[in-house]
């Protein structure tokens, strides 16, 4: 039997929480819309990323949808930062609370979306054999939703278990083996405490340490539930406006400017408050760099403080970067999991991997008899699973080879030669370096607003101008060099098509970038073009 092909307003790809919100307000505007997830359910990185210890690192309550008070006062967090599973379940009840699963197909991926400029359609297959003809394409695919993998000499060689944290196996067992984990960034970080706990033996391969502060996890009271039911919706409105989108804002004063004794007791406090705690303990830490030496100097005292071994206190400290130019962790024991008997930490730098062996991992040092392979080496972060979309748009331009130097967008929301296609926290956007559900909001928002205002006035056909591209490009680049994000080697970093670096998030606050796509909608969506059926 032949599929027939179905004709949309609006397809989205991906349900995650970008996914679920879009197909919910696309609805709400009576537009037909249709979702395609590759996961057996909803959720995205969090139906993907079950790994132990797997759990959000921006508190619950900022972690949510407000686009419904009703969901937000029947929706109780059992956690300060919500694990997996619980993140999972809520996912799972928007889901059902809205009746979206009806127009998702799942365990479905899309394979191709050629843009056809006659019937002004992009048409759509997926490896399921299903065809769509959509007026618009909107990928919601997520920004950490690719994992990679390292390169390692002879990885093809070893029989025993190989998993990724972003493909986590529930079914393999790994008590009392023999493991190695590559990787200690969000995930590594996460992962290494529940691992040593129950892995006979746990060798650690590092390359770049990153900070991490305490998440200060806590149940949730009926009190304190309360209280921030209260405060809700003022903490909303002012998040939307802030420059990270969070409730917690920056204290005010310079960290260069503060006695020694004031300094220490105001980064005292702030260590104890979560994941942005010790960035938000000054308004100059992610600007001034003698301010933010400071602050990354205290959370290398604190980690020396915590590791026993002072070799392994050297190889898990961060130097040579500003605190926060990457991404800053919370850690829930893992730098007591580095004092346990049973786990080494191998810094890849000084002792490189030469080979991989059926049951071994060799280094230029040492050999390390190893049952199973850890990878939480994280993400083709921002554009890996739209590359992974044969995505073409006019004259049959490829958008992976497009974006082969790396990802150009204009606001990240869309990039130029590819008509009526959208992307939800696309480079150039806050997305990463925001209060991702937030940003979320926002792009899903201004989107169905576009669309909205496209079909009022008879429209059927929009696309970025390259000028107002490269122009937007540039000004994030801009933005972020007046900043000390710059200054790591990071996944933030990217190219423009004539071969210059770029930083990919937008970093000149969530509520200016919000006043911006609001002024651009106002002002006749600038630096669109746009045409009439």
């Amino acid at each position: 039997m032949v599929n027939q092909t179905q004709e949309l307003d609006v397809l989205v790809v991906g349900a995650g929480f970008a996914g679920l919100y879009m197909l919910h307000k696309l609805r709400s505007e009576r537009f037909s819309v249709h979702a395609v997830e590759a996961g057996a359910g909803v959720g995205g990185t969090w139906f993907w990323n079950r790994y132990p210890g797997a759990r959000c690192d921006v508190p619950s309550v900022e972690y949510s949808y407000s686009f419904s008070p009703e969901l937000e006062q029947e929706w109780r967090w059992s956690e300060r930062y919500a694990a997996q599973p619980e993140i999972l379940s809520y996912l799972e009840h928007v889901t059902e609370r809205f009746d979206l699963a009806r127009d998702i197909s799942f365990n479905t991926r899309v394979a191709s979306a050629h843009w056809n400029e006659g019937d002004r359609r992009w048409l759509v297959a997926t490896d399921a054999g299903d065809t769509y003809a959509a007026r618009y394409v909107i990928l919601a695919t997520g920004a950490l939703s690719e994992p990679k993998a390292p390169d390692l000499p002879g990885l093809g060689e070893f029989k025993g278990s190989v998993l990724h944290t972003a493909k986590w196996d529930e079914n393999v067992d790994l008590a009392g083996k023999r493991v190695a984990v590559f990787g200690t960034g969000s995930s590594g970080i996460q992962v290494v405490p529940p691992l040593a706990r129950t892995a006979g033996q746990l060798v650690v391969f590092q390359r770049t340490p990153n900070f991490a502060v305490p998440a200060n996890n806590h149940a949730m009271t009926d009190e304190l539930r309360e209280t921030m039911q209260r405060e809700l919706p003022d903490n909303r409105a002012a998040a939307r406006q802030s420059a990270l989108g969070f409730f917690a804002q920056p204290r005010s004063g310079s960290a260069k400017a503060e006695s020694d004794e004031a300094r220490e007791a105001r980064f005292e406090e702030q260590w104890r408050a979560g994941t942005t705690g010790l960035l938000l303990a000054y308004e100059d830490l992610l600007i001034d760099e003698e301010s933010n030496s400071y602050a990354a100097e205290f959370a290398r005292r604190k980690i020396a403080a915590t590791v026993e071994d002072p070799e392994v206190a050297r190889k898990v400290t961060p130097q040579g970067y500003p605190l926060g130019s990457r991404r800053m962790c919370s850690e829930i024991g893992f730098y007591e999991a580095l004092n346990r008997d049973n786990v080494r930490l191998v810094d890849v730098r000084e002792e490189p991997v030469t080979a991989i062996t059926a049951d071994t991992i060799e280094t230029a040092a040492d050999r390390y008899s190893i049952d199973a392979i850890v990878f939480a080496t994280g993400f083709d972060a921002m554009v890996g699973a739209i590359k992974a979309i044969d995505v073409r748009g006019g004259d049959g331009r490829s958008l992976r080879e497009e974006w082969s130097v790396g990802p150009r967008s204009y606001l990240g929301l869309a990039v130029a030669g590819f008509p009526n296609l959208f992307t939800v926290n696309g480079p150039g956007s806050p997305s990463v370096l925001s209060n991702v559900v937030l940003s979320i909001e926002q792009h899903v928002d201004w989107i169905v607003r576009c669309l909205a205002d496209l079909r009022a006035h008879g429209s059927d056909r929009i696309e970025a101008t390259e000028e107002a591209e490269s122009a937007w490009m540039d000004h994030a680049n801009e933005v972020a060099h007046s900043t000390l994000f710059p200054r790591a080697n990071s996944w933030y970093q990217g190219r423009t098509r004539d071969g210059r670096d770029v930083f990919m998030p937008y970093v000149g606050g969530c509520g200016a970038y919000r006043h911006t796509c609001d002024e651009i909608a106002a002002d006749d969506y600038r630096g669109f073009r746009i045409a009439h059926s």
